[in-house]
């Protein structure tokens, strides 16, 4: 018996190895991009000027201009785009699916929205050429609006972080302990009410998780914003207007891109980085407070 308990501690231990190891590869994966990045772009930035680079308006490869001003409001409000449209549409689903969904119409409803998550971005690039692109230029037709432009990408983007949204926030809103529902009903709340006043405040941690993780999703894109954008790298004048986004901006350029052409790219990568990193960072420090 005593054999069989050390046999079976060294093969827990085993597993804990082998799992701190997974850990130490994921942790040393981000600080080796991390130090790709910033190898590459500090010098860029650098040799540019950081003011210069981060807010000027013109982006003239040719004549060594490199401003990212537009493309950081590009992106900017790309993403505010999509998370208005998108963050009441995912929520409201989420919660339908949690507390008021028949079983019947679940088995229907959940795997679709899984679905969603699964179609590549070019899929739904091309959804958005054919199918919003004509729409949109038929709505700013009368403001000589076109159909590659901000609002497209925003509502392209919005159906593309839903599935991310419905997937973390459902699970929080199961998770919230019966007591809180069953507590607003013995109170004297209805079912509907009890659900908004008593359940979804309680999730309010997941909720925000899963519009964090909509927002790296929504400013990380980049195949289908680049189908559907207009990609013009030039400052925002309105939302039925082309835009280019950071993203974007690296992915159309860098296939040719050379010397200080190729780190200003990249330099922009370490921007996108920083925006990423800081939203996420802003979710923690807003989490702490909330414990606290």
């Amino acid at each position: 018996m005593e054999a069989h308990y050390q046999k079976k501690a060294r093969r827990e231990k085993a597993m804990e190895l082998v799992f701190l190891a997974a850990a130490c590869v994921s942790i040393l994966c981000v600080l080796l991009i991390c130090l790709f990045l910033l190898a590459n772009g500090l010098p860029a930035m650098a040799e540019i000027g950081p003011l210069k680079f981060l807010s000027g308006t013109t982006w003239k490869p040719g004549a060594d201009i490199y401003g990212i001003f537009p493309m950081i409001l590009g992106s900017i409000f790309v993403t505010a785009g999509a998370l208005i449209l998108g963050v009441p549409i995912a929520l409201l689903t989420a919660i339908q699916l949690a507390f008021f969904c028949p079983d019947r119409l679940y088995r229907v409803v959940k795997p679709a929205v899984e679905l969603l998550a699964g179609i590549p971005s070019v899929v739904y690039g091309f959804f958005g050429i054919v199918v919003l692109v004509p729409f949109v230029r038929a709505l700013g037709e009368p403001w000589d609006g076109s159909g590659n432009s901000m609002l497209t990408a925003s509502i392209l983007l919005a159906i593309m972080i839903l599935p991310t949204i419905v997937g973390v926030v459902e699970p929080a809103l199961r998770a919230v302990p019966r007591s809180y529902y069953e507590g607003a009903l013995a109170l004297g709340a209805t079912h509907e009410r009890s659900v908004y006043t008593a359940v979804v405040p309680a999730a309010s941690s997941g909720i925000l998780a899963g519009i964090v993780l909509g927002i790296s999703r929504a400013m990380g894109e980049t195949m289908a914003v680049i189908m559907v954008a207009g990609n013009q790298a030039r400052m925002p004048k309105g939302i039925l207007q082309g835009i280019r986004t950071l993203t974007g901006n690296i992915v159309i350029e860098m296939g040719y891109a050379a010397g200080l052409h190729r780190e200003a790219l990249i330099a922009t990568g370490v921007v996108l980085f920083v925006f990423i990193l800081l939203i996420n960072l802003s979710f923690s420090a807003l989490k702490r407070r909330k414990k606290a």
